[in-house]
């Protein structure tokens, strides 16, 4: 060996820390500029930069360290030496850490992203720049969805896995409303791609499985079962399912509402005749000067938000009315149009209707009671009432006994008296009651003249109940995560509330066993949120459960007899397994 070989060795260094020592000694010993140094040993002129501040701050670096003797290293480390050959080979392709293990991988190898980061860096290797999707090798980068296109659906006999195999309980419910027909009807729009039941049915699965976001749905857009659901190739990316309520006319959802309405009657749902009525404000964080500022209990405080009256029916606990067309100065008369609208459907006024207090106005109590409405609400407390209530004498007051109420307090004192107000035409009753936990009296006033206090208290702190069945209706089908305040967008997003509280009322009744008054959460939990295995064949689409617990009880409600036929699935019969072969059942 010569010794231009022997000066070679030390101008061409033959691994990363030799490489390293050259060129801080070329820098600060020759004194060599950034570029000139970090041309010569192969670095960029940043990341030398870096190497000689790193240096500065620690020059007490061992560069002739004596080789580590003992046992060999363990995991990852054992294998790095024999393949690092092989990632500085594939490295000097432009291949990323996650390029290389997924080439390895294919060779039987295994190394983490992250060890073959360390051994690229030892090499002196540079992070690779961001590189557009044209630039990267064939075979990576992220997999992308197809266009939902309803010509593109495959019915050809496959079997796949899906995490949203109770979505399938809904659909004997819509096979059977006519959801198409109804569409059409009222007018909501659709296209040659994704026509409107498509549509509705995939804004309606996702209410229905509680997503709180439209942008939640693309973890789920590669998930089959919620395609096959709504009839299409693949459910529609964020864009569609956020747009799509600002291309339905304003019309059309009174319309869908009044259709619905209908639509669950022939479905078996027996609309109650007592109601409780609520305004719920939906927050704003915006800037529009448009958007009024509503009272929102969750937060005690004021805030700009979208309101909407809500109407719960006190049998069944599921939403029967919606309305978010709400300013101030029309917030007073909705109960009227409720009741018109009641009455326009049902032939009848309701019975019953219960709700807070500046909830309405004297004058349209007065339209109620002539109209033949019982109503019960509260008074509002004022100084000057309150007072006039704390002279009456003891005398006045009288003990009374609440029954069916799990609460500390059933023994309250009643002030029961016959009161008249302005605006409205004869008497009304007032009845004020104390021990009931509060500091202040409770006030009811009433039209019911004839029925006893203690009766009148049940019914309306059953309105607490209400109350709660409202609440986790907003927390479970997330009315208050909105993407936008329009107006457009928070009518759909109600109506579609409204349409997927019936269905699980339906649901609920139809397994009995105590779920009729259970929240959405408990439902969903038990029977809904299920994995399933569907298999499409050439006439069918079965849905084989995995073993739970409550599967007994959809045997019991008759799911394993189901066979419907599913129009926007070329009209294939659904049937329904548990681990059991299903008994056939006659075709609907």
């Amino acid at each position: 060996m010569d010794n231009s070989d022997v000066r070679n060795a030390f101008l061409e260094p033959a691994n990363a820390t030799h490489r390293r020592y050259e060129a801080l000694r070329a820098f600060f010993v020759e004194g060599m500029s950034y570029a000139e140094a970090a041309q010569r040993f192969g670095y960029t002129e940043g990341s030398f930069k870096v190497l000689c501040s790193k240096f500065r701050r620690d020059t007490s670096r061992d560069f002739f360290r004596e080789p580590a003797r003992g046992r060999a290293p363990k995991g990852e480390a054992r294998q790095q030496d024999p393949l690092r050959a092989s990632i500085i080979e594939l490295r000097k392709r432009n291949l990323s850490i996650y390029d290389i293990a997924d080439h390895l991988k294919a060779d039987g190898k295994t190394l983490s992203p992250p060890a073959i980061g360390r051994i690229l860096a030892e090499e002196g290797f540079s992070r690779l720049p961001r590189r557009r999707d044209e630039e990267r090798p064939t075979g990576s980068g992220v997999e992308q969805a197809a266009v939902a296109d309803v010509a593109a659906l495959d019915l050809r006999p496959r079997s796949f896995q899906t995490k949203f195999g109770g979505l399938f309980l809904f659909l004997p419910f819509l096979a059977r409303a006519g959801l198409e027909r109804l569409l059409e009807d009222v007018g909501f729009p659709g296209s040659d791609m994704i026509p409107a039941p498509h549509a509705v049915r995939s804004l309606l699965a996702l209410k229905l499985f509680g997503d709180a976001r439209h942008s939640h749905v693309m973890s789920d857009v590669f998930d089959p079962g919620l395609a096959v659901f709504a009839g299409l190739n693949v459910i529609p990316k964020v864009s569609f399912l956020s747009q799509y309520s600002c291309r339905i006319r304003p019309e059309a959802y009174p319309a869908l509402i009044d259709g619905w309405f209908d639509v669950a009657s022939t479905l078996g749902y027996v609309h109650g005749r007592s109601f409780d009525l609520d305004f719920h404000a939906i927050p704003f964080h915006g800037e529009d000067a448009l958007i009024e500022k509503h009272y929102l209990s969750k937060r005690s405080r004021c805030q700009k938000g979208v309101l909407a009256i809500v109407a719960n029916d006190t049998v069944n606990r599921a939403f029967c009315y919606v309305n978010a067309d709400i300013r101030k100065e029309s917030m007073r008369d909705q109960i009227i149009e409720f009741v018109e609208f009641w009455k326009a459907k049902s032939g009848r006024y309701p019975d019953e209707l219960v709700f807070d207090s500046q909830f309405t106005t004297y004058e349209n109590l007065n339209r109620l009671n002539l109209m033949g409405i019982r109503f019960i609400t509260l008074r509002r407390r004022t100084a000057k009432l309150v007072e006039g209530i704390d002279q009456r004498p003891r005398s006045a007051w009288r003990r009374i006994q609440l029954q069916n109420i799990a609460r500390a307090y059933r023994t309250p004192r009643v002030l029961d008296e016959r009161i008249a107000l302005p605006g409205y035409q004869g008497e009304l009753r007032q009845i004020a009651i104390r021990d009931l936990g509060h500091d202040s009296p409770t006030i009811l006033i009433t039209n019911h003249l004839q029925k006893s206090p203690a009766t009148l208290i049940q019914r309306y702190a059953r309105r607490m109940l209400i109350e709660n069945n409202i609440a986790d209706a907003i927390d479970f089908f997330h009315m208050d995560a909105l993407s936008s305040t329009v107006a457009m967008k928070v009518n759909c997003d109600l109506v579609l509330t409204l349409v997927a509280s019936t269905l699980y009322r339906l649901f609920a009744h139809r397994i009995g066993n105590g779920y009729e008054t259970a929240k959405f959460g408990t439902i969903f939990r038990d029977f809904v949120h299920a994995t399933a295995r569907v298999t499409i064949d050439s006439d069918t689409v079965s849905v084989r459960f995995q073993k739970r617990s409550h599967n007994p009880m959809l045997i019991k409600a008759g799911y394993a007899d189901e066979a419907v036929r599913l129009p926007w699935l070329d009209g294939k019969i659904l049937r329904f397994e548990f681990g059991i072969p299903p008994i056939p059942g006659q075709i609907s």
